[in-house]
């Protein structure tokens, strides 16, 4: 597969994950009690993984947020190694 196809399946993959959870969920931004529903983590270790540096989150206050589609792309990012679009020697 070449790194262009790789990409692009890539981008196939967020783009089909965005609009189902959106459907789903009828939201733009994720709180920790959505975010604990998709995963299926607990409390503590969703507020852990969005205190992480590389997770994408927004902080209004005290409250963290991220975008749905920021969380899509971070999760499978993250599950795939960050290796997307990238072939492996």
């Amino acid at each position: 597969m070449t790194i262009q196809n790789s990409e692009i399946n890539f981008n196939n993959l967020i783009q089909n994950e965005v609009c189902r959870l959106a459907e789903k969920y009828n939201k733009e931004y994720l709180d920790c009690a959505d975010i604990m529903q998709i995963t299926g983590l607990g409390r503590d270790n969703v507020r852990a993984m969005m205190a992480r540096k590389d997770f994408p989150k927004i902080c209004v206050g005290k409250r963290r947020i991220v975008s749905l589609a920021s969380f899509v792309a971070w999760q499978i990012s993250n599950e795939f190694g960050g290796q997307h679009g990238k072939e492996k020697a």
